[in-house]
């Protein structure tokens, strides 16, 4: 699609006056989308240079793909083509931060981790922890990327009370964040700012951890979990292969549990629920290593289960029966939401009909299975998530 451009040099001369002579250019091998390379890069520094650049871009024909840093530039459907890559990191900064009310308004190109070390200088947080390290406040509110804190806090776009958006013709708007119209899986352009509700920061957090080799092991502890009512902030699962095929070097299991607030009565909260899970549980004041990490790579088939929690563990079972090998589960079991791992060398036909027996056993259970990522020899012939599937 690059070489078929007409007017490439005036084209790219007209983002060159949008952007700033150093802020747009020719793609190069780093700005592949899912096997395609872009045509060009540009990197707007304010809602009017959007605007302007998505406005040529409607006028020429474009296809424009948004990218912050690019954490998860390869998740969901591949675009058949890219002529644009719209880079937001410019499109940064918090601002009418206001600790009395809890919000703050955050442009799309800010890191998260930028985010909360700014926030807490002033004793708050978004309650958000996205597994992307680099992850931007647009990238994670665009695929609506949750962490652990999603078992207490709902997800990040549940977070917004607005967003500023340039439609995909070149014209500003605003959405009253998940549930607004559109939402934000709706959202078709580029997010240019968010308006957020913040929490005060915990004064302390306790993780009680107990091992665990099988997935109804998990069952029986999330049970547990809630049972107790110790206000878990999140409940998460981390089963590498199943236990039959573990060797000595490989890790258990484990299931986590943390806990969040005035540190005295956390540390009672953290006591009373280590007691109710069994004499195998740890309390600590860090986070188990794997914590708030995916469990795959970006050459491997990423599966996303959500179903009831309490089906969790058939699901997982359902899973493993099908594929006939280790399948690595990590996440929220609080929720019923984890991510599982295939090996990227399957063949596209295999991922398919494994795709297909899962999701007739989830079906019965109200679950479904998508795929977020894989190597582009896969995600183009398999049906990926769509960005309603991301909600």
């Amino acid at each position: 699609m690059v070489t078929a451009l007409p007017g490439r040099e005036p084209l790219l001369r007209a983002l060159i006056d949008i952007c700033g002579p150093d802020f747009a250019r020719e793609a190069t091998a780093p700005d592949m989308v899912a096997g395609h390379l872009a045509s060009f890069v540009a990197a707007p520094a304010t809602n009017r240079a959007v605007m302007d650049t998505l406005r040529l871009s409607a006028e020429r024909g474009l296809a424009v793909v948004p990218r912050g840093s690019g954490s998860k530039i390869d998740w969901g459907t591949p675009p058949r083509g890219i002529d644009l890559l719209l880079d937001t990191r410019r499109l940064d900064g918090i601002w009418d931060h206001r600790p009395e009310r809890l919000t703050a308004q955050v442009g799309t190109g800010t890191p998260v981790r930028r985010v909360q070390a700014a926030l807490a200088l002033r004793g708050q947080r978004l309650a958000v922890d996205p597994p992307s390290p680099k992850a931007t406040i647009g990238g994670m509110l665009a695929v609506n990327e949750s962490g652990p804190l999603r078992h207490r806090y709902g997800s990040p776009a549940a977070q917004v009370d607005r967003i500023s958006y340039v439609g995909s013709d070149g014209t500003q708007a605003e959405s009253d964040g998940e549930n607004g119209n559109p939402g934000i899986a709706e959202v078709t352009g580029v997010i240019v700012s968010a308006s957020l509700r913040l929490q005060p920061l915990p004064e302390a957090r306790r993780w009680v951890i107990v091992p665990v080799a099988t997935p109804v092991q998990v069952h029986h502890l999330v049970e547990a979990t809630l049972a107790a009512r110790v206000t878990p902030s999140a409940i998460e699962a981390d089963l590498p292969v199943p236990a039959a095929v573990r060797s000595a070097g490989q890790p258990a299991g484990a299931l986590a549990v943390l806990l969040e607030g005035a540190a005295a009565e956390v540390t009672a909260r953290a006591g009373k629920l280590a007691k109710a899970l069994g004499g195998t549980a740890a309390v600590t004041p860090t986070a188990p290593r794997w914590w708030g990490r995916y469990p795959f790579g970006r050459e491997d088939v990423a599966l996303r289960i959500a179903v009831p929690s309490a089906d969790l563990h058939a699901a997982v079972y359902a899973l493993r029966d099908v594929t006939g090998a280790a399948v690595p589960v990590r996440g929220s079991a609080g929720l019923g939401t984890v991510h599982a791992v295939l090996p990227g060398t399957l063949p596209p036909e295999r991922v398919e009909r494994i795709l297909d027996a899962v999701r007739g056993v989830l079906l019965a259970r109200g679950g479904r299975c998508v795929v977020i990522a894989a190597p582009p020899p896969i995600s183009t012939v398999v049906a990926m998530a769509g960005r309603r599937d991301l909600f």
